[in-house]
């Protein structure tokens, strides 16, 4: 059977598309691919290999061609399922997904009248109710080390991507030495792509209005900037690309960032869609606002490296509507759940680029909690068990998520809840070792070294204060992943060391449990002076302002013994020395040191690092002139 033979039974309905997508994968593995950087037509008219660009977005058929072009870092046929590994979002009444899931589970109506207080004023009339997210002036410029009156001309949809996706990044525990190791064919660091959809364009209006006022500042203009922007904060090297293709422009980012990875031209890739409303000529009843990303990474190398799997996403595809149903089976294919633009407008209206991440979320949410959202009827929520094969085996949850473009690009993916199965053949992803499983003792006999580190003191106490709080509230008892890894005072202090950043604030402490933990962190948060200065003495906590003081005094980063040395401390239980060392501005590899024990995961997801947003809009410097002329007066 040819290529034309499969896409002609595929459109008739007599395959559905994992079929098709497989005989697909099998033709491409027989066929001679072309040399990287050249690209072939084919008989169907798309074409592959080379870069990615509108012709593969656009293809009327399934996932992105593996047959493309193989780089050197390309994933085999069969090992090609990528595991989302990290997730983050702000929706309307929703600050984080755990708020999400609660307006999700429940379903509650998120709308409400326009926002009080929005620079741009508002975008409905009185009567009028919509989906808004909080505080969509506000941005942490210091986080980023960004310049106040830079940051003020840079799109929202923009800052507030970027602070989503380091979300993402710390839920996946990539912020620190674990992204610098996700390298690339040629050893570069940080090999991450970036796929964004946004469509809207409202910041450049209003900027254009106050231009005619006699406002002589104008942010970027265009799309482009949010993935360049993101990979320049934190030094990506992977591809970037910015989708505009109505509501399903995050999925189509999602597919772009699966063919990427599949194609080993990112080692991992960030994927997500935003969408604000603060021009009044799009207003409507009924429009929604969001953010969501996901770091993405094949399933393969998502185990290997230790990663918590909230998903895997088996296939993802893009099509033009016009071109007819696509005649997918999802009775063939195991989708109990069908998540799409009028599910997710329940929990964030009519969300524009934003609404395919929403879809996705509330997928991926009902997966992990067994727990489907109500229905248009009301009826719900509702367990949601996992089905069985012939031999009584639990078989993943499995859900579709499908959005329409509005006659642009209708997109989708089929998503897979993740599950080490025993009787998976060795070597295939999930599989656990033979014979029984390996012990795993999470009761601490010794002090445990946690880290904490952020751009500043206020951060450093801010961070400290949402992890101690999150503590308390009771979720270390909670079920974290559906392997039934809990989080306990080990998997904390590990995620710290191996997941987070080491920015220049910093604090070491080192406790033998969760409540001795939350006491030390609440004594940081209620006096952070005095807790750093009997730091300086006495007591669990040690302080560092790096900021003030050059980092790595002696230069032992630059030693070749170095990790030698670390790695004997650490065999040897000298966490002291170890804290010491990373105070002074060491640069310590903790993913390398821990000894993980066979598919034990090496993080877990905790609260992302506090940010301290403030208003910052068009016009920043003339009101900053405003008031220092006002204190003068």
């Amino acid at each position: 059977m040819n290529e034309r033979e499969i896409l002609t039974r595929f459109k008739a309905g007599t395959l559905n598309r994992g079929q098709a997508t497989q005989l697909l994968a099998d033709l491409a593995a027989r066929e001679t691919v072309a040399p990287a950087g050249e690209r072939v037509t084919r008989p169907n008219g798309t074409a592959v290999g080379g870069t990615a660009d509108a012709a593969d977005v656009t293809a009327p058929m399934a996932p992105v061609a593996r047959a493309a072009a193989p780089s050197p870092g390309a994933v085999s046929a069969g090992e090609d399922r990528i595991a989302v590994v990290g997730i983050a979002g702000r929706y309307p009444h929703a600050p984080d997904l755990d708020a999400f899931w609660s307006n999700v589970r429940e379903g509650r109506d998120t709308s409400s009248a326009a926002p009080v207080g929005r620079p741009c004023g508002s975008p409905l009339h009185a009567d009028e109710r919509g989906h808004f997210l909080h505080s969509a002036a506000e941005f942490d410029a210091a986080f980023f080390g960004l310049d106040e009156y830079e940051a003020a001309l840079t799109d929202p949809q923009e800052r507030l991507f970027v602070e989503t996706a380091w979300e993402a990044l710390e839920d996946g525990g990539c912020t620190g030495t674990r992204l610098d190791a996700l390298t690339g064919p040629h050893g570069e660091p940080r090999h991450v792509g970036v796929f964004v959809g946004v469509s809207a364009a409202d910041y450049g209006l209003l900027a254009a209005e106050l231009w005619a006022e006699g406002h002589r500042e104008m942010p970027r203009s265009g799309h482009w900037s949010l993935p360049g922007r993101l990979a320049g904060l934190l030094g990506l090297r992977g591809p970037g690309q910015a989708v505009d293709t109505a509501d399903s422009s995050a999925l189509v980012a999602l597919h772009l960032a699966v063919g990427a990875l599949r194609r080993g031209e990112c080692t991992a890739a960030l994927a997500g869609g935003v969408e604000l409303l603060l021009h009044p000529s799009r207003g409507r009843a009924g429009a929604g606002e969001g953010v969501g990303v996901v770091l993405l990474k094949p399933l393969a190398r998502a185990l290997a490296d230790g990663d918590r799997i909230h998903a895997v996403v088996c296939e993802s595809w893009t099509g033009h509507s016009f071109a007819g149903p696509p005649g997918r089976d999802r009775a063939a294919t195991g989708c109990a759940l069908h998540e799409s633009r009028h599910s997710a407008a329940r929990s964030v209206g009519e969300a524009g680029a934003a609404t395919g991440f929403a879809a996705l979320t509330r997928a991926v949410l009902q997966m992990r909690y067994g727990t489907t959202a109500p229905g248009p009827d009301g009826a719900g929520p509702l367990p949601w068990p996992r089905s069985q094969d012939g031999e009584g085996r639990e078989l993943p949850r499995r859900a579709e998520v499908e959005v329409s473009g509005a006659g642009v690009l209708d997109a989708g993916a089929v998503i897979e809840e993740f599950l080490p199965r025993e009787h998976n053949e060795p070597g295939e992803p999930g599989a656990r070792p033979a014979g029984p499983a390996p012990a795993w003792d999470d009761t601490v006999e010794r002090d445990e070294l946690v880290l904490l580190s952020a751009p500043t003191p206020r951060h450093l106490a801010a961070t400290a204060a949402r992890l101690a709080d999150w503590l308390s509230a009771g979720y270390t008892e909670a079920d974290c992943s559906s392997e039934g890894v809990t989080v306990d005072l080990a998997s904390v202090a590990r995620t710290l060391r191996a997941g987070r950043a080491a920015l220049p604030c910093r604090i070491a402490l080192t406790v033998r449990d969760l409540p001795g933990l939350v006491a030390v962190l609440e004594d940081f948060v209620r006096d952070p002076a005095a807790a750093t200065a009997t730091a300086a003495t006495d007591g669990p906590l040690r302080f560092a302002d790096l900021r003030t003081s050059r980092a790595d005094p002696l230069g032992l980063g630059a030693a070749p013994e170095t990790r030698d040395y670390l790695s004997a401390l650490w065999r040897g239980g000298r966490v002291e020395q170890l804290a010491q060392l990373w105070l002074s501005g060491v640069e310590v590899d903790w993913a390398a040191l821990e000894n993980r024990p066979e598919g034990k995961a090496l993080v877990v997801s905790l609260p992302a690092s506090a940010f301290l947003r403030r208003p910052l809009w068009l016009g920043y410097k003339d009101r900053t002139r405003e008031k220092t002329a006002e204190r003068g007066r």
